[in-house]
């Protein structure tokens, strides 16, 4: 973590990089979350299949509050971000589900969309 969320201000910053094929488990975050690339490739899907390839410089506002997403490398380049959130007063609001499948993930290489 940058910075963790504190009160009464609760936002939360934290730089998390990628190898390349890694990528977080399924979660979903209370109040939303912004991620900015600082290097390499990568990828954003949420569970109806819509997916972004997100490349450094690039800002994304992740989906809506509390809709299931997941992020990470490409499977040949390394990705880092930084990760801002907005805590819900218990933390940083952030569900973790289960792990990213290599058939979900393998389908959303193939799928990945130019911004």
């Amino acid at each position: 973590m940058i910075e963790p969320p504190t009160e009464p201000a609760r936002p939360a910053a934290a730089l998390v990089r990628f190898t390349p094929g890694a990528r977080t488990y399924w979660h979903s975050h209370a109040l939303g979350q912004v991620l900015h690339i600082t290097d390499g490739v990568g990828l954003v899907g949420t569970r109806d299949g819509n997916v972004i390839r997100v490349s450094a410089g690039e800002t994304v506002k992740c989906p809506p509050p509390n809709e299931e997403h997941w992020h990470g490398a490409t499977d040949t380049n390394l990705l880092a971000h930084i990760a801002i959130v907005v805590g819900d007063g218990t933390g940083d609001g952030t569900t973790w589900l289960e792990p990213v499948t290599d058939e979900q993930y393998a389908t959303a290489l193939a799928a990945g969309l130019t911004r």
